[in-house]
């Protein structure tokens, strides 16, 4: 039988949602994506924002503070120098190995990465445009929340432990397919993830944040990913935001279990991993300036 068609949302229909998924990201109450369209992310944060201050947890947005005068849209420019983090990116572990860097395949890729947002979106915000062709010196609206800044995400082994930080907890719920951040019992910051599958389960748990690596390399195993059993067959795959682990790997005391980012951003919360927790490169950056090493996980 024939699927009905979609309904066409128009972007003044989107916008009070769009305020509200901004405030949210800018808030470190990460709703997924922008893309203006209700959903359980965005019902979740508002929840979990409506927690972390105090307020009466309704679920709804109404006693958020948000006005018709809070961040809603900002430009970019695109700039010549964004064109080096675009490039050939091979679909296949074996030809990626190859290269010295993975790349963003597309400038839209990379400003839809760059505004948390998804290209659906960033298509409705600029009809007169075509994102396809982007160029620099091309000016485009996007969603005003801090930029994900891929130029200033260093290659590092281990960063460095904050002891002020020591006390905070990492709470993740498979079930919810959320990851909350605590201390001292109060709810700072919230994000949407990926847990693990039925056949590799996320490990329930109280763990350990072991090391914490920025730009990571990844070992592409077919026997790790789909059995959970390491192989001589691999392939090691460099680091970049198309790196299957994205730009942080947050390494537990559990051995081959994680935290980190993704090359599929549009997944997250809606599809299953290979038993670590995927989060959007732009939350998880984020993340990573407020955790360290020694900090514990708790995994329901």
């Amino acid at each position: 039988m024939a699927q009905s068609p979609q309904k066409i949302v128009s972007l003044r229909e989107r916008e009070e949602t769009v305020r509200l998924q901004v405030f949210l990201d800018r808030a470190l109450f990460g709703p997924g994506k922008i893309d203006g369209l209700p959903g359980e992310f965005t019902n979740k944060a508002v929840t979990f924002y409506q927690e972390a201050h105090g307020l009466e947890v309704t679920g709804k947005p109404d006693n958020l503070g948000i006005t018709k005068d809070s961040p809603l849209y900002t430009t970019y420019t695109v700039r010549a120098d964004d064109k080096k983090f675009v490039g050939d990116l091979p679909s296949k572990p074996v030809d990626q190995a190859k290269k010295n860097y993975l790349p963003y395949s597309t400038l839209l890729e990379f400003i839809s990465e760059r505004f948390h947002s998804s290209a659906e979106l960033l298509a409705l915000l600029n009809p007169e445009i075509n994102l396809e062709n982007l160029a620099p010196d091309m000016t485009i609206k996007v969603p005003d929340v801090e930029p994900f800044q891929i130029e200033d995400v260093r290659s590092v082994a281990n960063l460095p432990e904050i002891p002020d930080f020591k006390p905070r907890q990492i709470e993740i719920s498979r079930k919810e397919r959320t990851l909350r951040l605590k201390e001292n019992n109060k709810l700072v910051a919230a994000f949407p993830i990926t847990p693990g599958s039925d056949t590799l389960p996320t490990p329930p748990g109280k763990w350990r944040i072991v090391g914490i690596t920025s730009m990571p390399t990844f070992r592409w195993d077919e026997g790790v990913l789909n059995h959970g059993v390491r192989t001589e067959t691999f392939f090691m795959l460099p680091s970049g935001p198309n790196n299957p682990v994205g730009v942080v790997w947050c390494a537990l005391s559990k051995p081959g279990i994680g935290i980190h980012g993704t090359n599929q951003p549009e997944t997250i919360g809606r599809a299953s991993s290979h038993g670590c927790m995927r989060v959007a490169n732009w939350d998880i950056i984020r993340l990573s300036r407020q955790i360290t090493p020694g900090m514990q996980v708790v995994i329901e």
